[in-house]
């Protein structure tokens, strides 16, 4: 109950600060909530995103370029704008809701502003595991949350698996973002529901206990901890990896996928994703933008913009994501990050992982 309270105040703070800030918006708003211009006889599409705009707007350019539709578009973080689509409620200009986690996405489930999409081609497109059960959400790229070592102070065999983590071999050795990042709640609601939240617990306390200082507030300096000595492993997205190899290619630093084992359930994936909005107004044409980015050619853009994962298996990713290995990622329906979410950070919270 405390963790449910928890996010509602959250909701409701958000939902405050998104009324005052419709009395001021920016030019990008106040396009979004004028009456919808058509281009080549369709509607213009509408987005509310929680992506970073230098992420999105390549795609959204992209497709105007060969589909003569505008595509309209809306940052924030992804709690402000639920609570936007929520106040809004039939009057919202938003068609699309596109998001990071899929903790997010069934959080705007579950508040009810999305609604289900019938697609052959998205739901051929996308694997069952990177979509919601009832089709209101779907994934469209994939970044793998795993683990960062230092190849200078990790010997061959030590890594085998995130429980390996917790083992005593590790005191003093782990280095971990803070609990409160969503990314790290997924991560350990997906433990609890493959090994159930007593042994998920018994792991996430073995990481408390052997973390090597307070945890940081990124995975970036997550792994700038590890260069520097002060850890030698540590847990974060693969493209936060990319990125710093990208500035510096001499990193002693390389990724270990775990669970790859028999006995082991794979690597812990995650997505950005969308939906489309309850109340959009333009519903063939957002259904359209949603399967051009899942189609081939904008999963091959993800790829090269972003160093993320191609959620279509039918394309593969960059070389430069593709040197970093392959692995056998942990099937089971990200829906159980968001489902599991609040249990996740009751959890962590009794854990002491701050």
């Amino acid at each position: 109950m405390k963790t449910l309270s928890h996010l509602q105040k959250i909701l409701l703070t958000a939902s405050v600060a998104g009324a005052l800030t419709l009395t001021a918006c920016s030019s990008d708003e106040k396009s979004a909530t004028e009456a919808k211009k058509t281009s080549a006889g369709e509607k213009e599409i509408v987005v509310y995103s929680s992506r970073k705009e230098h992420l999105i707007k390549p795609f959204f350019e992209k497709y105007t370029q060969e589909t003569g539709v505008e595509v309209k578009f809306i940052t924030d973080k992804e709690a402000p704008l639920i609570s936007r689509l929520k106040a809004e409620g039939k009057r919202s200009p938003a068609d699309i809701f596109m998001t990071v986690d899929a903790g997010n996405l069934w959080l705007a489930k579950k508040e009810g502003v999305l609604q289900p999409i019938q697609s052959d081609l998205l739901t051929a497109s996308i694997p069952e595991n990177l979509r919601d059960p009832d089709n209101q959400w779907f994934g469209l790229t994939v970044r793998a949350r795993t683990i960062v070592y230092s190849t200078e102070r990790v010997k061959n065999g030590e890594l085998v698996s995130y429980e390996g983590l917790a083992d005593q071999s590790w005191k003093g050795r782990l280095c971990l973002r803070t609990s409160k990042k969503v990314y790290n709640q997924s991560l350990v609601a997906m433990l609890i529901g493959r090994y159930g939240e007593e042994k998920a617990q018994q792991i996430v306390e073995g990481w408390v206990a052997n973390l090597a200082s307070d945890p940081f507030s990124n995975d970036t300096k997550v792994m700038n901890a590890i260069v520097a000595g002060q850890c030698d492993a540590g847990i974060v997205n693969t493209y936060y990896f990319g990125r710093l190899q990208k500035e510096n290619p001499q990193l002693p630093l390389a990724l270990f996928w775990p669970d790859q084992g028999e006995a082991g359930k794979g690597v812990h994936v995650n997505i950005s994703g969308a939906g489309i909005t309850k109340h959009s107004d333009n519903v063939v044409g957002a259904l359209k933008l949603l399967e051009w980015l899942a189609s081939e050619q904008a999963q091959q853009m993800y790829a090269g913009e972003n160093m993320e994962y191609p959620a279509n298996p039918k394309v593969q990713p960059t070389p430069e994501v593709a040197a970093w290995g392959e692995f056998r990622a942990d099937d089971m329906n990200l829906s159980k990050a968001g489902e599991l979410q609040p249990a996740a950070v009751q959890l962590m919270d009794k854990a002491g992982y701050n």
